[in-house]
């Protein structure tokens, strides 16, 4: 029997979120489990209300083919089997429930800055995850790498 049946990881796709790799790859295998990766790229007219007097859809073109390319570059480093790789736009913590409902995932992975204060109560992303999942839900800490 294994631990989990299919994790999906949430990532930002950041320098950082390289340190997710080592730690869902153990236990991915340690379950033998299936894994799935997300990624959200929430849309430019989210952060700008709609309200930029300018066609944004080039940029976000651009937008949407980097965290593809980052994807690739995630998968490549986790060396197990990806099920799926999911880059989707839109609020972050809905598409991630969403897919992880869809998928029937009982694990999602993400990593967690770790803030306190303030910080954690404005906008916490594994805050979210963790509030509207309908399963388990694993925070591993990354550190900001300096420079």
């Amino acid at each position: 029997m294994s631990l989990y049946k299919h994790i999906l990881v949430a990532t930002d796709l950041s320098e950082e979120s390289d340190q997710l790799v080592d730690k869902v790859k153990q236990l991915a295998e340690f379950s033998n489990a299936e894994l799935s990766i997300i990624h959200v790229i929430e849309p430019l007219s989210f952060a700008y209300g709609g309200d930029v007097p300018m066609d944004l859809t080039a940029i976000q073109a651009q937008l949407d083919e980097h965290a593809q390319n980052k994807m690739t570059r995630f998968t490549e480093l986790l060396d197990y089997p990806v099920k799926e790789a999911h880059v989707v736009s839109g609020h972050t913590e809905t598409e991630i429930h969403k897919i992880a409902e869809e998928q029937g995932c009982d694990l999602i992975m993400v990593g967690s800055h770790g803030r306190h204060g303030l910080a954690l109560l404005l906008g916490s992303t594994a805050n979210g995850i963790l509030h509207g999942a309908k399963c388990d839900v694993l925070a591993i800490r990354v550190v900001e790498k300096e420079g």
